[in-house]
Protein backbone atom coordinates (compact mmCIF):
# COMPACT_ATOMS: atom_id res chain seq x y z
CA UNK A 1 0.00 0.00 0.00
CA UNK A 2 1.41 3.36 -0.98
CA UNK A 3 1.35 5.57 2.12
CA UNK A 4 3.21 8.58 0.77
CA UNK A 5 1.84 11.97 1.68
CA UNK A 6 0.77 14.21 -1.15
CA UNK A 7 3.45 16.92 -1.59
CA UNK A 8 0.83 19.30 -2.95
CA UNK A 9 -1.54 18.82 -0.04
CA UNK A 10 -2.44 22.22 1.44
CA UNK A 11 -2.00 23.03 5.10
CA UNK A 12 -5.50 22.90 6.59
CA UNK A 13 -6.96 24.02 9.89
CA UNK A 14 -6.36 20.51 11.21
CA UNK A 15 -2.91 19.82 12.62
CA UNK A 16 -0.60 18.59 9.82
CA UNK A 17 0.47 15.44 11.69
CA UNK A 18 -2.52 13.08 11.83
CA UNK A 19 -2.91 9.61 13.31
CA UNK A 20 -5.95 7.34 13.20
CA UNK A 21 -6.11 3.73 14.36
CA UNK A 22 -8.93 1.43 13.26
CA UNK A 23 -10.90 0.15 16.23
CA UNK A 24 -11.00 -3.68 16.21
CA UNK A 25 -14.78 -4.17 16.32
CA UNK A 26 -14.37 -7.93 16.60
CA UNK A 27 -13.10 -10.66 18.88
CA UNK A 28 -9.36 -10.31 19.49
CA UNK A 29 -7.05 -13.30 19.82
CA UNK A 30 -6.86 -14.11 23.52
CA UNK A 31 -3.83 -16.38 23.21
CA UNK A 32 -1.56 -13.84 21.46
CA UNK A 33 -2.89 -11.14 23.78
CA UNK A 34 -1.83 -13.17 26.81
CA UNK A 35 1.69 -13.67 25.42
CA UNK A 36 1.99 -10.26 23.71
CA UNK A 37 5.00 -9.20 25.77
CA UNK A 38 6.85 -12.17 24.23
CA UNK A 39 5.43 -12.21 20.70
CA UNK A 40 6.45 -8.58 20.17
CA UNK A 41 10.14 -9.36 20.82
CA UNK A 42 11.14 -10.43 17.25
CA UNK A 43 9.71 -7.32 15.57
CA UNK A 44 11.22 -5.16 18.32
CA UNK A 45 14.63 -6.65 17.56
CA UNK A 46 14.10 -5.82 13.89
CA UNK A 47 13.15 -2.25 14.78
CA UNK A 48 16.27 -1.96 16.93
CA UNK A 49 18.38 -3.15 14.01
CA UNK A 50 16.90 -0.34 11.90
CA UNK A 51 17.19 2.43 14.46
CA UNK A 52 20.49 1.26 15.93
CA UNK A 53 21.84 1.01 19.45
CA UNK A 54 25.18 1.47 21.17
CA UNK A 55 27.13 -0.48 23.76
CA UNK A 56 29.73 1.15 25.99
CA UNK A 57 32.27 -0.83 27.97
CA UNK A 58 35.14 -0.10 30.32
CA UNK A 59 38.47 -1.61 29.28
CA UNK A 60 41.03 -2.21 32.07
CA UNK A 61 39.43 0.56 34.09
CA UNK A 62 40.97 3.27 31.92
CA UNK A 63 39.63 3.30 28.36
CA UNK A 64 36.03 3.35 27.20
CA UNK A 65 34.99 1.50 24.06
CA UNK A 66 31.73 2.31 22.29
CA UNK A 67 30.29 0.06 19.60
CA UNK A 68 27.40 1.31 17.46
CA UNK A 69 25.22 -1.39 15.93
CA UNK A 70 22.35 -1.16 13.46
CA UNK A 71 20.82 1.56 11.36
CA UNK A 72 20.40 5.30 11.57
CA UNK A 73 16.93 5.83 13.03
CA UNK A 74 14.97 9.04 12.60
CA UNK A 75 16.86 11.65 10.59
CA UNK A 76 17.03 14.78 12.75
CA UNK A 77 20.45 16.46 12.61
CA UNK A 78 20.92 16.06 8.82
CA UNK A 79 17.45 17.55 8.21
CA UNK A 80 18.17 20.37 10.65
CA UNK A 81 21.39 21.27 8.81
CA UNK A 82 19.75 21.12 5.38
CA UNK A 83 16.90 23.40 6.46
CA UNK A 84 19.27 25.78 8.21
CA UNK A 85 21.87 26.12 5.47
CA UNK A 86 20.24 24.98 2.22
CA UNK A 87 16.53 25.60 2.82
CA UNK A 88 15.80 22.05 1.65
CA UNK A 89 14.20 18.89 3.03
CA UNK A 90 15.29 16.05 0.70
CA UNK A 91 12.24 14.03 -0.29
CA UNK A 92 13.80 10.66 0.40
CA UNK A 93 14.77 11.80 3.91
CA UNK A 94 11.15 12.83 4.45
CA UNK A 95 9.92 9.44 3.17
CA UNK A 96 12.39 7.62 5.45
CA UNK A 97 11.23 9.51 8.55
CA UNK A 98 7.54 9.10 7.74
CA UNK A 99 7.74 5.38 7.00
CA UNK A 100 9.97 4.69 10.00
CA UNK A 101 7.43 6.49 12.19
CA UNK A 102 4.62 4.45 10.64
CA UNK A 103 6.46 1.21 11.28
CA UNK A 104 7.23 2.09 14.89
CA UNK A 105 3.57 2.99 15.42
CA UNK A 106 2.41 -0.36 14.06
CA UNK A 107 4.68 -2.03 16.62
CA UNK A 108 3.35 0.25 19.35
CA UNK A 109 -0.25 -0.51 18.41
CA UNK A 110 0.44 -4.26 18.46
CA UNK A 111 2.19 -4.03 21.83
CA UNK A 112 -0.69 -1.94 23.21
CA UNK A 113 -3.07 -4.79 22.19
CA UNK A 114 -4.99 -2.51 19.79
CA UNK A 115 -4.51 -4.95 16.89
CA UNK A 116 -3.75 -8.67 17.02
CA UNK A 117 -2.25 -8.77 13.53
CA UNK A 118 1.54 -8.96 13.59
CA UNK A 119 3.11 -5.61 12.55
CA UNK A 120 3.86 -5.40 8.84
CA UNK A 121 7.04 -3.82 7.53
CA UNK A 122 5.15 -2.45 4.51
CA UNK A 123 1.35 -2.41 4.85
CA UNK A 124 -0.52 0.24 6.83
CA UNK A 125 -2.78 -2.34 8.52
CA UNK A 126 -4.90 -0.49 11.12
CA UNK A 127 -2.51 2.45 11.60
CA UNK A 128 -2.89 5.57 9.49
CA UNK A 129 -0.18 8.15 10.15
CA UNK A 130 0.26 11.02 7.72
CA UNK A 131 1.82 14.43 7.34
CA UNK A 132 2.33 16.52 4.19
CA UNK A 133 5.70 17.05 2.57
CA UNK A 134 6.64 20.60 3.59
CA UNK A 135 7.46 23.45 1.24
CA UNK A 136 10.53 24.53 3.20
CA UNK A 137 10.71 28.17 2.15
CA UNK A 138 7.01 28.70 2.74
CA UNK A 139 6.23 26.39 5.67
CA UNK A 140 9.44 26.11 7.73
CA UNK A 141 11.44 28.87 9.40
CA UNK A 142 15.17 28.61 8.79
CA UNK A 143 16.16 28.78 12.45
CA UNK A 144 13.18 26.98 13.97
CA UNK A 145 14.77 23.49 13.96
CA UNK A 146 17.35 24.81 16.44
CA UNK A 147 14.73 25.58 19.09
CA UNK A 148 11.70 23.37 18.44
CA UNK A 149 13.02 20.50 20.56
CA UNK A 150 13.34 23.00 23.43
CA UNK A 151 9.96 24.64 22.85
CA UNK A 152 8.35 21.21 23.09
CA UNK A 153 9.46 20.71 26.73
CA UNK A 154 5.93 21.36 28.11
CA UNK A 155 4.70 18.52 25.91
CA UNK A 156 7.38 16.14 27.25
CA UNK A 157 6.16 16.83 30.78
CA UNK A 158 2.50 16.30 29.95
CA UNK A 159 3.27 13.19 27.90
CA UNK A 160 5.14 11.62 30.83
CA UNK A 161 1.86 11.58 32.78
CA UNK A 162 -0.15 10.52 29.74
CA UNK A 163 2.22 7.58 29.13
CA UNK A 164 1.63 6.42 32.70
CA UNK A 165 -2.11 6.54 32.11
CA UNK A 166 -1.68 4.65 28.83
CA UNK A 167 0.27 1.88 30.59
CA UNK A 168 -2.55 1.47 33.11
CA UNK A 169 -5.12 1.53 30.29
CA UNK A 170 -3.29 -1.22 28.38
CA UNK A 171 -3.10 -3.38 31.52
CA UNK A 172 -6.84 -2.95 32.04
CA UNK A 173 -7.45 -3.74 28.36
CA UNK A 174 -5.32 -6.90 28.68
CA UNK A 175 -7.67 -8.25 31.35
CA UNK A 176 -10.74 -7.15 29.39
CA UNK A 177 -9.58 -8.92 26.22
CA UNK A 178 -8.75 -12.12 28.12
CA UNK A 179 -12.24 -12.23 29.65
CA UNK A 180 -14.40 -10.75 26.87
CA UNK A 181 -12.27 -10.80 23.72
CA UNK A 182 -12.92 -7.06 23.23
CA UNK A 183 -10.88 -3.90 23.74
CA UNK A 184 -13.01 -1.40 25.73
CA UNK A 185 -13.68 1.53 23.41
CA UNK A 186 -12.97 4.19 26.02
CA UNK A 187 -9.54 2.73 26.81
CA UNK A 188 -8.80 2.36 23.10
CA UNK A 189 -9.66 5.99 22.40
CA UNK A 190 -7.44 7.18 25.25
CA UNK A 191 -4.40 5.15 24.15
CA UNK A 192 -4.96 6.26 20.56
CA UNK A 193 -5.10 9.88 21.74
CA UNK A 194 -1.81 9.55 23.62
CA UNK A 195 -0.15 8.06 20.55
CA UNK A 196 -1.59 10.87 18.39
CA UNK A 197 -0.20 13.49 20.81
CA UNK A 198 3.20 11.75 20.82
CA UNK A 199 3.37 11.68 17.02
CA UNK A 200 2.46 15.35 16.73
CA UNK A 201 5.36 16.24 19.04
CA UNK A 202 7.76 13.99 17.10
CA UNK A 203 6.64 15.52 13.79
CA UNK A 204 7.13 19.04 15.16
CA UNK A 205 10.32 18.72 17.22
CA UNK A 206 12.28 15.90 15.56
CA UNK A 207 10.96 15.01 12.11
CA UNK A 208 10.74 18.80 11.55
CA UNK A 209 7.83 18.62 9.10
CA UNK A 210 5.91 21.58 10.50
CA UNK A 211 6.44 24.75 12.52
CA UNK A 212 2.88 24.70 13.89
CA UNK A 213 3.04 24.12 17.63
CA UNK A 214 1.31 20.87 18.64
CA UNK A 215 -2.05 21.30 20.39
CA UNK A 216 -2.51 20.14 23.98
CA UNK A 217 -5.25 17.62 23.25
CA UNK A 218 -5.77 13.93 22.62
CA UNK A 219 -8.11 14.36 19.66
Amino acid sequence: MDERANPGEPMSAAYPVSLAIDYPDRQLNRLTTFFRIFTVIPITILMTAITGFSMTGDTAGTATTTVVVGGIGLLFLPVLLMILFRRKYPRWWFDWNLNLQRFSNRIGVYFALMDDRYPSTTDAQSVHLSYPYPHVERDLGRGMPLVKWFLAIPHYIVLAFLYLGAILAVIAAWFAILFTGRYPRGLFDYVEGVMRWHNRVVGYAFALVTDRYPPFRLG
